[in-house]
């Protein structure tokens, strides 16, 4: 059984606490590796050795803080396949979508390189007689982030790019489920050039979590994660005084206009509904279509493509659509709210709770679920799934679809599909979700624009990656100077307003 480590100070070391979590393959429900649990002892330890090490990064030019990312993409294009194949293994998502979840952070470690650009103050020459003001971006110290299992590779590089970049060190504390990519992922980047102690990867559960927030060396916390989670990681770390931005939970809705191409929504629904088993906070979880016949032309398009998905293991081939879910207690709880579904009304179109995969009978394979005239009161509807299952709420209108959006008290994403650019550009100004999509499934920001939703799908007031991340991971240091031009002679006692 492989033993897998902590990574501190350039180096991978075990775990003292006594504690492990079960790392399985989600494909046939096996253990493959135990992961050490810090607890607040170890979590100390790797911030002590942050905070040494921070000063002498942080007076590093931002040039060449942003060389180093440029080696990094070097590397992480290197090694696409070895970090794909090893997040599949310990996920389960395909390939292609294991490459896709690197891909991604990359894209962001990439806008890092701009880093001496994007840390540029601002200057006043003459703010007053022989005064000059000017401001200064100056990294905040230890930084945290707290990453989910969906995307063990894209959402740590989100955060500690930008963090690192600035001149900041961090603290990585990845999922538990699915924690070899950010380990190599910190080998890499010290390949690249970082120095050690600036990058540091915890495993842990609550007792870590708690004892990063906790830590008054540590000055910010980034979190993706469920809406309760966001909420308390919030609430504590803000009482402890830190800057904390916190991604919680969704429910995106996607609205079908009766003047869509009606192939086209249906294969952005296939993707966007099933792509990852479903395991996305980008997932399109609801259908609204507009009208009945819009609905009947729905649900006739994506029967037959919900039949055709193939569901396999990562190893099963390019042909797979998507794999198994995380773990048993996820594929539990998904098939426990399909049965809530039926038993509070709404119509099981395709049903895959008798899914069963041959040779990979104790694997986490849930099949494809569509459920049609599903209503706002069921649970089906309310609550995140995080499963390959797709809600059809039928609306009557327009004013109506776009309602059922608005008044979600979630509001991560959202999509229409629409010939009509009257309708698209009403919906996009009007929408309280922060990512919309017209004609755009999963509306995910490039990285130099930024990440993050409304309303309980977020706690902060800065998003991801982007201007924001470096607004995050900085602080604003302001100088106002005067040189006199002679020398003076005597005090001055009172405050002078400038001319």
């Amino acid at each position: 059984m492989q033993e897998l480590t902590h990574y501190i100070d350039g180096a991978h070391v075990k775990g003292t606490s006594g504690r492990f979590a079960d790392v399985f393959n989600p494909a046939t429900g096996e253990v493959q590796a135990k992961v050490p649990l810090a607890n607040a002892q170890e979590m100390d330890h790797a911030v002590q050795i942050a905070l040494k090490a921070q000063p002498a990064w942080a007076a590093t030019n931002p040039q060449r803080r942003a060389r180093v990312m440029m080696k990094f993409v070097d590397l992480l294009h290197r090694d696409m396949d070895k970090l794909a194949e090893a997040l599949s293994r310990e996920h389960g998502k395909t390939l292609p979508d294991a490459a896709g979840d690197v891909q991604r952070g990359l894209e962001v470690v990439e806008y890092c390189i701009g880093a001496p650009q994007l840390l540029k103050g601002e200057f006043t020459d003459g703010a007053g007689p022989g005064i000059d003001m000017y401001s200064m971006r100056q990294p905040l110290g230890v930084s945290a982030g707290i990453t989910p299992f969906n995307f063990p590779a894209m959402i740590p590089m989100w955060m500690f790019a930008p963090a690192i970049v600035c001149g900041n060190a961090f603290i990585l504390k990845p999922s538990e489920r699915d924690p070899s990519v950010p380990l190599m992922l910190a080998e890499l980047i010290e390949e690249a050039g970082l120095p050690k102690g600036i990058l540091q990867v915890i495993n842990g559960d609550k007792e870590a979590v708690d004892a990063i927030l906790d830590h008054d060396v540590i000055q910010s916390v980034g979190f993706v994660g469920s809406t309760p989670i966001a909420e308390y990681i919030y609430g504590r770390g803000c009482s402890n005084g830190k800057r904390v931005q916190c991604f919680g939970g969704a429910k995106n809705h996607m609205i079908i206009m009766p003047d869509a191409d009606m192939d086209q929504a249906a294969d952005a629904l296939i993707g966007a509904g099933y792509g990852a088993a479903g395991e996305r906070c980008m997932a399109i979880s609801v259908a609204v279509p507009v009208g009945e016949k819009t609905a009947d032309a729905l649900i006739e398009k994506l029967i037959p493509r919900i039949d055709a998905l193939k569901v396999g293991p990562y190893t099963g081939g390019k042909d797979v659509d998507y794999g198994p879910v995380v773990t048993a207690a996820a594929k539990a709880n998904i098939l426990r709210l399909v049965e809530t579904g039926v038993e509070q009304g709404a119509e099981l179109v395709v049903d895959g709770r008798d899914f069963s995969l041959q040779g990979y009978e104790d694997g986490f394979f849930v099949g494809p679920h569509l459920f049609d005239r599903v209503t706002k009161d069921m649970d089906i509807y309310k609550h995140e799934i995080f499963g390959p299952v797709l809600s059809v709420v039928r609306a009557n209108d327009y004013e109506e679809a776009l309602g059922l959006a608005m008044d979600h008290e979630m509001g991560n994403g959202t999509a229409i599909f629409t010939r009509d650019g009257d309708a698209a550009r009403d919906f996009a100004n009007r929408v309280n979700v922060g990512m919309i999509g017209v004609n755009v499934p999963i509306p995910v920001p490039l990285a130099y624009h930024t990440f993050g939703g409304w309303k309980k799908s977020v706690f902060g007031d800065l998003n991801q990656h982007g201007p924001d991340a470096f607004k995050f991971y900085t602080r604003t240091k302001t100088v106002t100077a005067r040189w006199p031009s002679g020398i003076k002679q005597g005090g001055e006692f009172n405050f002078k307003p400038m001319d």
